[in-house]
Parts: structure tokens; C-alpha cells; sequence
């Protein structure tokens, strides 16, 4: 017999920390793309929220109600009344999160909720279309694409910091240092999971693969040296990542900023189609 789920007032309504990891498969993988972020902490840890940094809520059982709460707030399934429970149980103590993200008829419902006491947003991109691809790419692939070695982390770094900084807009190196940020690049080179093209010793492509769940490889981070810039090596790099995940037996994905014609159309070329929309509120 499953422990009891530990439950919360939130005004009239009970959210509660879910127990039931059979429930929580089912839904994510009803959803495999838009839920890879959640699937792929829940395939390495497990659902118990020390494992897993973050807990999985849920008002009216898992298979009707779901959001991950973590240093990312993620809805992945419920109604109005569900996510309007959610946005007020984030409410009720410190803020833990620095953004929401997730398929944007789940996000937006809940900013607006949350926006009162959180708001204003650094950023609020209420249209990113998701994207996905199971099938070899279409275009060619870039062969000088390949894992980035643990001893190239520091020329690796150069790109991934400015990656951020032009995507986020905020140096991930402010508050400590950049320690927490030179670690999570560190692991992903570890894991095989970060990928570049080097030019007498400079990155001039990269992505990473940030998260990979049994069934999706998630293509984040994608970036092409300023100089190197309009000669396709976005596209050919990231037909790269996404041909090594495709044979992995997983489906490739991504989300991008729908204002960002070159990337859309890029990914396009590679083969991507559009699935879903996703939405991102970044907060301070």
C-alpha cells in the first residue's frame, strides 16, 4: 500500500504532494515532449521531493492535476481550478522558483494569478513553439560537431556563458561567483550531453542536449559564434545533436522564441515541426 499523500490547505481546496510514481508516469508519458524537463528527474530520482529537488503536486490525483515545483514551477496538467490552487499554494511561502515554463495554456493561467505577488517578470514569452523531431533530419549534419571533452570546459564556457546572458539576460555568474553555473556545464560534459564545434581551439557552435527523459532528448542552448554567424552552422549543428538523440531511440525537441525568425526557420531545415506552444515567465 502506497503512503498517504501529505496534503496543504490552499483556501478551500487540498493540494497535495504526490505519492503515487504510477499516476505521474502515466501523465508524463501521455505528454513525452512537453513534459521531458519533469520526466527526465522522474526517470533519474524518482518522485520523492529530496531526490528529485523540487515536489510534484497535484489537487485532484496525479491523472487530473499535475505541477512540479522546483527551481522551476512547471504545470503539467489540470483545469482552471487546479492551476488557480497551485499558483496559490507558490504563493504562500518564499519563492523558490526563478521561472515558470511549460505548455502555455498552463503557464499563462497561472502567472496571471501569481503575477499580483510576483510580478513584474524580468521577461514573459508567452509564445514558444514547441517543436519536435523523430525521424534523421533532413539536411545534412555538421561532422565537426562532437561531445565537448572535460578538459575543453573552460574554452567551453566562453560560449555557454554568452549563450546566456543573450538568451536569459542575466550573467549566470553573478551571486556566487559563476561556482553553480560552471558545475551544471561541468555535468553535462560528463554525461556526454554537450556538444561543439571548435575552431583552433574556440567554440563556434554549441548545444547541449539539458535534459533527456527515456523516450525525449531536450536541445537547449543553442548558439553560433558571432563571426561564424550565417553560414549554417546552426543548422548543420543542431541537425547534429538531433540526429545523435533521434538514434538514441528518442525523439528530438526543442522550444524556441517565436520573434526569432532565423532560428525558426533553422530548425525548420533541419525538420522540426511545430507540436505545441510552450510559455516562459522569467522572474528576478
Amino acid at each position: 500500500m502506497s503512503a498517504p499523500p501529505l496534503f496543504r490547505l490552499v483556501g478551500e481546496r487540498r493540494v497535495s504532494v504526490v505519492r503515487d510514481a504510477a499516476a505521474v508516469w502515466r501523465v508524463l508519458e501521455d505528454d513525452p515532449v512537453a513534459s521531458c524537463m519533469v520526466a527526465a528527474r522522474v526517470a533519474d530520482h524518482g518522485i520523492d521531493p529530496n531526490s528529485i529537488g523540487g515536489e510534484l503536486w497535484t489537487l485532484r490525483g496525479a491523472e487530473q492535476s499535475l505541477c512540479f515545483a522546483g527551481a522551476n514551477l512547471i504545470p503539467l496538467r489540470g483545469a482552471p481550478t487546479d492551476l488557480s490552487a497551485f499558483a496559490d499554494e507558490a504563493m504562500r511561502g518564499t519563492r523558490r522558483c526563478s521561472s515558470l515554463v511549460g505548455r502555455a495554456d498552463l503557464v499563462m493561467p497561472m502567472w496571471e494569478r501569481l503575477e499580483g505577488a510576483w510580478g513584474p517578470a524580468r521577461d514573459v514569452r508567452d509564445r514558444q513553439p514547441l517543436l519536435a523531431l523523430s525521424t534523421h533530419p533532413s539536411c545534412d549534419i555538421d561532422t565537426a560537431v562532437r561531445q565537448v571533452r572535460p578538459e575543453e570546459l573552460d574554452a567551453y564556457l566562453v560560449a555557454a556563458v554568452d549563450m546566456f546572458i543573450g538568451e536569459v539576460g542575466v550573467d549566470p555568474r553573478i551571486g556566487d561567483g559563476g561556482r553553480g553555473y560552471r558545475r551544471r556545464v561541468a555535468s553535462l560534459i560528463s554525461a556526454g550531453r554537450a556538444w561543439a564545434r571548435f575552431e583552433h581551439g574556440q567554440v563556434v557552435f554549441k548545444a547541449e542536449v539539458g535534459s533527456q527523459s527515456p523516450g525525449v532528448g531536450q536541445i537547449q542552448g543553442v548558439w553560433v559564434h558571432p563571426e561564424w554567424r550565417g553560414l549554417g552552422l546552426g543548422t548543420a549543428g543542431t541537425a547534429t545533436v538531433a540526429a545523435v538523440i533521434v538514434g538514441s531511440g528518442r525523439t528530438a525537441s526543442l522550444y524556441v522564441n517565436d520573434f526569432n525568425a532565423v532560428a525558426r526557420a533553422a530548425y525548420a531545415r533541419v525538420g522540426f515541426a511545430e507540436i505545441g506552444t510552450f510559455a516562459t515567465v522569467l522572474l528576478d
